[in-house]
Order: C-alpha cells, then structure tokens, then sequence
C-alpha cells in the first residue's frame, strides 16, 4: 500500500498544474464552463490520478519483470533467430496495449480505421524493436543507424508530399511520439538490458537507451507507408467532445468498452509470456504471483486512466483551446508555453530522467539545468504548434531541420547523450501531451481554420514535444565537454606554470 500511494501522489503532483489551469480559467469571464461540465472534469481528473498511479506500480511489478525475464531467457537460448521472432511479437503486443496509442487512435477514427493504425504501428514497433536488438548484439553505433533510417523517413515524406497527401504527415510523426509511454518504456528498456546483460556487455545500461528511440522510429514510417498507399481525398471528422449531462453513465459506458479492449491487449502479452514461461523461463511460482498481481494493477490502472481521459479530460481540452481562440489568437501562444512548462514539471518521469543525466555526466549537467532546459524546448514546443496553426503551414518546416540539427549534434557528442536525448522524447511526451494538449490544439484549430484544417494544423504536436529534448539535451551534452575541456586546460595551465612543490600539493 505504501508503494501505491506513492505512485498516487506521483501522478497528482503530474494533473494537478493542468488541472488548476482549468479551474483558475472558469473564474474568467471568457469561459462559460456549465456545473456538468467541471463536475465531469473533476470525475476524469480524480480517475487519471488512481489510474495513472495503479498502472505505474502495475508496470513496476509486471512489464518490467516480463521485459528483462524475457530478454534475458532469450538470450541464454543462443539462438538469434528465435530472439528475433520473440522480439517482434513482443514489441507489436505491447504497442497494442499502450494507453496513449488508444487515445490517438480515438481522436483519428474518422480519418482512418483506429484498428488498422494500432496495428500498423505495432508492426512498426515489432520491426524496428528487432533492429535495436541487432545494434546490441553486433555493437553497431546508434547515430548512424539513426541517420540512415532518418533519411528513409525524409524520404517517405516527401512521397507523401508529392503524392499530395501531405494531411497525414503530422499524424505520422505524433505516431511515434505516442508509442514511447508509459508501458512501452520500462518495457522495452527492461528488455535491452535483459539481453546486453547476457552477452556480456559490460555497458548494458547505456544499450538499454537507444531501444526506445529507434522503436519510436517504426511507427512514423509504417503510418507514412500507410499514407502513400491510400487515397487523397482524406475528410477529417472532429470527434464527439461534449460533455454528456447523464455523467454517471458517460463514465460507465465508456468504461465498459475500454475494459473489453484492454483485456484483449493485455491478455495476448500475458498469454505469450506464459508461453515463454513454459517453454524456457521456467520462473518459480513466488515470482509469477507478484506479476500476476502487477498484471491485475496494469489493468484496472489503464481502464481508469483511458475512461478519465476519454470522458473528462478531452472534451475541457477541446473546448479550452476553442474558447480561447475566439478571445485572443495571441492569448493562446502565451497559455501554450505555460502549458509547456506545467506538463514538464509536473512530469515524474522527468525527475527520473534529470537525476540519471546528471550521473552519467559526473555533473557536468545538473539536474537544474536539465530541467530548465526541457522546460523550455517543450514549452517553446507547444508554442509553435500554435503559431502554426494561427498561420497554417506544413510541420514539415518544422521536422526537418530539427531532425537534421538533433542528427547533426550526435556526431559531436559522445553516444550516451545521443542514445538519452532520443529516449526521452518518449518521456516528454506523457499522458497530459496526448490527452490534454493535441484536444487543446485540435479546438484552437477548429475555431481558426475549421474542421478541414485539423489533419494538417493541429497534429503534430505530440511530435514536436517529444522532438523538443532531442536538441535540448544534446545541447546539454555539448556544453558538458567543453566545460570538462575547459577544467582540463586549466588544470594543465595550473601545472605548466607551478613548481615543484606546488605540482606535488597540487597533485
């Protein structure tokens, strides 16, 4: 219990800046928030905080055991080929369950099958999980595998643009932003550490980042594939964000449905893990009941956290962004940034995150300043995702040289900064990015470009927070050694003008 409610107050400190932004603005004369309305808010954000905390401590005691378990005992097999097959299914199964995935493929049903892209996606995941996989055993260098398969992501694109179905871009790189949550994390990482271990590296924690980053990889090109292979007559539908009055059967009837799809998601992992119990894990059965228990967390964790999300926290997104718009156009870009920085601070795994920087960097990057800089580049983000649709244009003016400049910064500083900056896109980008912010940008759309502009202006931003720390930390990477070489300089200046005896003190 205690572990739980730590993880509870975790994930109320992450909702609560968001959800004080929500309550300060109703006081406004600029919104006209109904009783329903805030009580069906309040309900959501009640829901989000429980699920969010059961479904931390669920993926502590089950996806990442099953993650590390399972890498681990593929790895003693000595047989890539059946790693590699293993990896596949694993990667695509876990996609399937995860929560941000659901929310997007909600909010783009009228667009395209929400089936088809969770699976596409999940293909995606499986394939490029298998690539990561390959880096750690043949030890292969991470920003060059990066850059190729960046540029055959540049590549799709501008197929896609001369196919002139350039709607679909945004949606294609938020794809990437939401695979990289909550449960696909510790996951895959738990995973690539499970495997370097076995082999025999001796720096498995610096392979367990870079997996992330290039699944993260997956999902835009099977969503761009997918794209030049469709038509071009696309129609975006905004979905159905009103706030019923009936609220306790809003909440249950859309907890019905996500309990039933999350018991399918869960139960196809679960089911392949025992298959791999059975065949070679062959854990005690102590072990298998502490992640059967985790299991249980997972999942009551994820159905609250989708029906709060789905039921209270999108359609106030929604209408906040619409309102706002309809006040002030340049209202909206300030209330962006603030935004930006609320949803980096109150982030959990953003502490995790910092503290670790700081240690592989012997502090040489503090946790303040990491902080301080995420803070910025998300909430400089948000920012522009705004101002683009206030003046819609591509995000392609957006993408490409922040890719080609984040790709560009790999080659000057050491691999380790690289392989973090790229994982912590995922990281960024959390459950208030997905369910919060894109409805917040999708109302601002709707009232200043309309329905039709949707596609093409207000997706992406997923893409742009988490493509946000890819330079930032990589920026702090790069200040790191030249800080480091200009202590040496003048440790060795200190030296070449002391004498004898001040060199032996000194040393």
């Amino acid at each position: 219990m205690k572990e739980l409610w730590a993880k509870i107050k975790e994930a109320l400190v992450s909702t609560l800046p968001i959800t004080a932004i929500v309550y300060l603005l109703a006081l406004t004369p600029w919104f006209d928030f109904s009783q329903t309305e805030l009580v069906t808010f309040t309900v959501g954000a009640g829901l989000l905080v429980v699920g969010i905390g059961l479904f931390s401590l669920g993926a502590d005691l089950a996806m990442t055991p099953m993650g590390s378990h399972v890498g681990a005992g593929l790895s003693r097999q000595k047989k890539l080929g059946l790693l590699l097959s293993v990896c596949f299914v694993l990667g695509m199964l876990i996609t399937i369950a995860e929560p941000d995935l659901q929310v997007l493929a909600k909010q783009v049903s009228a667009v395209m099958n929400g089936t088809l892209l969770i699976y596409a996606v999940g293909i995606g995941v499986g394939a490029f999980l298998l690539v990561a996989i390959l880096r750690i055993v043949f030890r292969k260098q991470l920003s060059l595998i990066m850059m190729l398969f960046y540029m055959l992501l540049f590549a799709l694109a501008l197929m896609l643009v001369v196919n002139d179905n350039a709607a679909l871009m945004p949606l294609a790189f938020d794809s990437g932003g939401v695979t990289t949550g909550p449960i696909t994390v510790p996951f895959i990482m738990a995973l690539g550490v499970g495997i370097s271990s076995v082999l025999g590296d001796r720096h498995s924690q610096d392979n367990s980042f870079g997996l992330v980053a290039l699944c993260s990889i997956g999902p835009v090109l099977a969503v761009l594939v997918l794209g030049i292979f469709s038509g071009n007559d696309l129609t975006y539908a905004v979905p159905d964000y009103v706030v019923r009055n009936d609220i306790l059967n809003s909440f249950l009837t859309t907890a019905g449905h996500t309990a039933k799809e999350i018991a399918i998601a869960l139960g196809l992992i679960v089911a392949f893990f025992l298959i791999c119990q059975f065949i070679f894990l062959k854990l005690p059965r102590k072990r298998l009941l502490k992640i059967a228990v985790g299991v249980v967390f997972t999942y009551i964790g994820l159905v609250m956290f989708l029906t709060g999300v789905n039921v209270g926290f999108m359609p106030i997104g929604y209408k906040l962004g619409y309102e706002l718009a309809a006040v002030n156009r340049w209202l909206i870009v300030g209330i962006g940034l603030l935004m930006g920085v609320l949803v980096v601070l109150a982030e959990p795994a953003i502490h995790v995150l910092n503290a670790q920087v700081e240690e592989v960097t012997g502090g040489y990057v503090s946790k303040k300043s990491m902080m301080m800089g995420l803070c910025i580049g998300v909430g400089a983000a948000i920012t522009l995702s705004v101002i683009r649709i206030i003046f819609d244009f591509s995000i392609v003016y957006y993408v490409i040289p922040g890719y080609f400049i984040s790709l560009a910064l790999s080659l000057f500083v050491p691999p380790v900064y690289t392989a973090i900056a790229f994982d912590s896109g995922g990281v960024a980008s959390g459950p208030m990015t997905s369910g919060f912010i894109l409805p917040f940008a999708t109302g601002v759309c709707m009232c200043l470009q309309g329905e039709a502009a949707v596609l093409r202006d207000a997706f992406g931003v997923v893409a742009l927070v988490a493509m946000a720390p890819l330079i930032t930390i990589q920026l702090l990477g790069f200040k790191a050694i030249v800080s480091e070489r200009i202590a040496e300089k003048r440790a060795m200046k200190r030296i070449l003008d002391a004498d004898d005896q001040q060199i032996i003190n000194f040393m």
